[in-house]
Formats: C-alpha cells, sequence, structure tokens
C-alpha cells in the first residue's frame, strides 16, 4: 500500500503546489482512506485522488 500512497501523493502534488507541511499531511489522509479499501492498486489510487479532490473539483477551462 506504501506504493499506492507515494503515486498518489505525488500525482496529487503535481494538480496542486504543496508544502512540504502540507504534503506529510495529505501522505497521512491518504493512509487513512486507503486502509480501508479494497481492490487493485490503480482502482485504490484513482478513489484516493477523488477523495482529495473533494465532491466537486473543478472542470472548467480557465481564460487564456
Amino acid at each position: 500500500m506504501e506504493a499506492v500512497v507515494e503515486r498518489v501523493v505525488r500525482t496529487y502534488g503535481m494538480m496542486v503546489m504543496l508544502a512540504p507541511e502540507e504534503e506529510e499531511e495529505v501522505r497521512q489522509r491518504v493512509l487513512k482512506f486507503v486502509e480501508g479499501q479494497a481492490g487493485d492498486d490503480n482502482t485504490i489510487a484513482v478513489a484516493a485522488i477523488k477523495f482529495l479532490r473533494g465532491p466537486n473539483p473543478s472542470r472548467r477551462r480557465r481564460p487564456k
């Protein structure tokens, strides 16, 4: 599961600028979330990223 957590934190870090303290907080949140999940690593990683992004992620294009 550690590989899944690192993958999720790295991917989420590419979407959102995280300070080192925030990165550790995200890592702890993902660890707690992943503990109760079942399935393959890819499915768990996608679910964890959805969890971090929240219920209403922004999908609008930003103006140029």
